[in-house]
């Protein structure tokens, strides 16, 4: 996992005296196109400032054009930026040496292509170990590992074949595997998905929100498709013309459109087929640990106004709930005892599929993901809200 600070970050294209100059004239107002007319240099990222999270699945969505590809490629330097930061766990990439930068892109940090970009004269378990043969880790444990990051993906089976044998969709597949194998702590995906046919696309989708619970990395992923940045982000930051128009999580869009090209980007989004418990649930406002005392819990919910809150081990994962009522009648000395099951909703089920949950009167669901880990709350009110 790894926090991603993107602080005042510009990419200019050109000579340095077209840079210097493009840069003089944008301190003047003159819009990029006009830039580029004066002086033949590009800014293709003005002024960027973005904070990833750990553990956080970031889109960046843009028609062509808007500078996306270029940005994320500066988060690995194959973009050196012309000015500014970025920071990863505090630490800045850009003022690397060679080493470092090497050891970074071998080590912490993996990228997935729109196109495969795979070894034709190798099978797929030697295309998916490419990255551990780098690191000269020994043959055996390297097919161990590829074997691995095959099986998750979903080609087990197929290892021994070559590319040519595979389809798109199989290929991505493979793509994927290779950059999870070395367990980076950034996964990089720069249009995975945008030259697969629809409904392998949508199989790609589910499969890596699916594995994200598994890899636990921090992803930022770009597209031009705002269906798909809405199906796949947990925030979402939209480019224009080099910069970010508005950041936040799908539903701020809907509710508070930055301005009028927000408004029209949005326009043909259909919220019942892209919108997921994960993009509408929040934070719980109090949860209670195993080992806890009754009187303990039973005190902050009195202090709060609840009747119940949900309950996590150590570990994050969701084991139920405890009502005030139980915790006042309850003699032990932990809460374990009074905890009530109450099915989680999975944070990447669509929100059409969860109305059925709330029939029997529960106001209030956890969500969880594909481990079992507790990610927020999800109630009626918060969905009718999100479709309004």
């Amino acid at each position: 996992m790894a926090n991603i600070q993107i602080k005042d970050l510009w990419m200019v294209f050109g000579t340095q005296k077209q840079v210097d100059q493009a840069l003089e004239l944008d301190e003047t107002g003159v819009d990029v196109k006009e830039i580029r007319e004066k002086t033949g240099a590009t800014i293709a990222v003005k002024n960027i400032n973005l904070d990833i999270e750990d553990s956080e699945l970031f889109v960046i969505v843009g028609l062509s054009g808007s500078g996306k590809s270029t940005l994320i490629r500066c988060l690995n330097l194959l973009n050196h930026p012309t000015k500014g930061d970025v920071l990863i766990d505090g630490t800045s990439i850009v003022e690397f040496d060679k080493e470092e930068l090497r050891a970074f892109r071998r080590k912490r940090v993996s990228m997935v292509f729109q196109h495969f970009g795979l070894l034709s004269h190798r099978t797929i378990i030697d295309n998916v170990a490419y990255g551990l043969e780098i690191q000269d880790v020994e043959k055996e444990v390297r097919h161990e590992k590829a074997m691995e990051a095959i099986r998750v993906v979903g080609l087990d089976g197929w290892e021994n074949m070559k590319p040519h044998q595979l389809s798109g969709g199989m290929k991505q597949r493979v793509g994927l595997a290779r950059a999870i194998v070395t367990e980076p702590d950034i996964l990089l995906m720069d249009e995975p998905y945008s030259a697969l046919d629809p409904l392998i696309r949508r199989e790609m989708q589910n499969e890596l929100l699916n594995l994200e619970d598994y890899i636990n990395r921090t992803i930022v992923f770009i597209t031009h498709d705002m269906n798909e940045a809405f199906k796949m982000g947990d925030r979402i930051a939209l480019m224009k013309d080099g910069e970010v128009v508005q950041v936040g999580a799908p539903q701020d869009f809907f509710e508070k459109p930055a301005n009028d090209y927000v408004s029209d980007f949005i326009a043909d989004v259909d919220k019942t087929i892209i919108l997921k418990a994960r993009n509408i649930m929040k934070k719980a406002d109090y949860l209670a640990h195993l080992g806890q005392s009754p009187k303990e819990v039973m005190d902050k919910l009195e202090s709060l106004g609840f009747d119940y809150c949900f309950v996590i081990d150590k570990d994050k994962k969701y084991l139920g709930r405890v009502s005030r009522s139980d915790l006042e009648h309850s003699k032990d000395d932990t809460i374990e005892s009074a905890i009530e099951e109450l099915e989680p909703i999975l944070r990447n089920t669509y929100i059409r599929g969860i109305w059925e949950k709330f029939e029997n009167g529960d106001p209030v669901f956890p969500v969880v993901d594909q481990k079992g880990r507790f990610r927020g709350i999800i109630s009626k009110d918060l969905m009718i809200s999100a479709l309004a």
